[in-house]
């Protein structure tokens, strides 16, 4: 049975149920009569729906309070215990696997690092000197160091030093990261919502295959993820499977929980291994990753992990950063992950004891880092002319409060007045983990967005037309 707006009977139904159930998961503990004018539901309406979600054992008592004059009022809230999610960062320096509750308080957790090649045990790559005109044409950006720009790769493509991550490796620590955490918290696989999973690179979506990684800087091309995930996951048919960009997850979790809750309009940048963003504006409500590292900030520049000459991430991500310094002279303790290698960095341009000198070349490249980042934000202010602009990501969150200030004065000189002045940068609030919360928020929002109820399994055959009428045409 259609309404006027084309809605059904069961439509409606579901959007009530939504709106219960968010407002408690992001204001509760709420009474049903403060229920009421937050959902801009009848009273009617929000009495059914409570009793519907009591019944389903997704919101429980919690108390009450005086009212005015009144008996007191039942405080409501949603039950921690009646869903849970597993979030995964597949990022590049680790696979961390977490299985949260609904309200997702942390249950239990696993990371595997991710072996590839020590800093400072390879040898420096070939060098040029910069191309004829190449002084002109990057006349309008942060200038490089003379001789510093790796030399094509040949053919154009991909650099040799792009990393490639065996897809069958990754896929094994998923898939024992998920055993692990249901384990260790107790939990059936079948009281999983979902599974959310944040990876490099662009993430497209099949009838066949589901979602398929397009990841052009860690090797993957067309990687059929969630495919390869069911076969080899021990999980039940019913448990569905959200993949997408991790910088979409990172702006997912900052939006709903961090530093960018209230806004309107938001650039969530994540800064690790590579750089990359998330866009939320009122048209696009969770985000929509954009490929910014790849953003051209250099004619003839540095070769990047994709192939490209001159983009953002070949000056301003972690790897790019902890090149250059080698190749400017430094020396990154050898054989170490590239998160302790930038601890070095920043130790060697910062010392904390007294009377030791900061290292020159450190400090000038995390100078010209500062400028290039800043370069690539005034592109996002220009263009999209955000609210606040959130830095996360493991490098972002490490190079903390004493980069922000440079990244800040570079933006707002490289960027229109008008829009740098009306936009904030800050870091993210919620640290390391915010990837891994984003992407177990990919199974909840889809929850809500049922009402509340969770993923059917797919029928080989569309409903009888019977059975589909009648369950419009059930009351409210």
């Amino acid at each position: 049975m259609a309404v006027r707006n084309g809605r059904t009977v069961r439509d409606l139904r579901r959007g009530n149920r939504t709106a219960v159930l968010q407002r408690l998961y992001f204001d509760g503990p709420m009474s049903r009569f403060e229920l009421g004018p937050a959902t801009g539901l009848s009273s009617g309406s929000v009495s059914n729906v409570v009793a519907e979600l009591v019944a389903d054992g997704l919101v429980e008592e919690a108390g009450s309070v005086d009212s005015d004059g009144g008996r007191p009022r039942t405080l409501l809230r949603v039950v921690p215990d009646s869903g849970h999610m597993i979030g995964v960062d597949v990022g590049e320096t680790r696979v961390r696997v977490e299985l949260f509750d609904l309200t997702l308080t942390e249950l239990a957790r696993t990371e595997r690092p991710l072996e590839r090649q020590g800093y400072g045990s390879d040898p420096a790559p070939e060098r040029e000197g910069p191309s004829e005109g190449e002084g002109a044409a990057a006349a309008d950006r942060p200038t490089g160091r003379p001789g510093g720009e790796l030399a094509p790769a040949p053919g154009g493509g991909p650099s040799s030093k792009r990393r490639e991550y065996d897809v069958d490796v990754i896929v094994g620590h998923i898939r024992d990261g998920i055993a692990e955490v249901l384990a260790e918290a107790g939990i059936a696989p079948e009281r999983l919502l979902g599974v959310g999973i944040g990876v490099p690179g662009i993430v497209a979506r099949t009838p066949e295959e589901g979602a398929v990684v397009h990841g052009q800087t860690i090797g993957w091309d067309a990687v059929p993820l969630e495919s390869l995930l069911r076969s080899s996951c021990r999980l039940p048919d019913t448990v569905p499977y959200f993949a997408d960009n991790g910088a979409r997850t990172l702006g997912q979790a900052e939006m709903w929980f961090g530093a960018g809750r209230g806004a309107r309009n938001a650039v969530v940048v994540l800064f690790g291994s590579g750089v990359g963003a998330c866009l939320v504006t009122e048209d696009v409500e969770h985000g929509r990753s954009v490929e910014w590292g790849h953003l051209t900030v250099r004619v003839r520049g540095r070769r990047c992990r994709c192939g490209a000459l001159g983009c953002l991430e070949a000056y301003a991500g972690a790897e790019a950063l902890l090149d250059r310094w080698r190749e400017e002279g430094g020396r990154p303790p050898e054989g170490t992950d590239e998160e302790t290698a930038l601890t070095a960095m920043l130790t060697a341009a910062y010392p904390t004891e007294e009377g030791t000198e900061p290292d020159p070349v450190a400090l000038a490249v995390l100078e010209e880092t500062a400028e290039y980042l800043g370069a690539g934000l005034s592109d996002l202010i220009n263009l999209f002319q955000p609210e606040r602009i959130l830095i996360g990501g493991w490098a972002g969150l490490q190079l903390g409060t004493r980069f922000l200030p440079a990244v800040r004065r570079h933006a707002a000189s490289y960027a229109l007045r008008y829009p740098a002045e009306r936009v904030s940068i800050d870091l993210g609030r919620l640290g390391p983990d915010a990837v891994t919360v984003g992407a177990a928020i990919l199974p909840l929002a889809d929850f809500f967005a049922r009402g509340g109820r969770r993923a059917e399994p797919v029928s080989e055959g569309p409903s009888p037309a019977w059975r589909t009428a009648l369950e419009e045409r059930a009351p409210h």
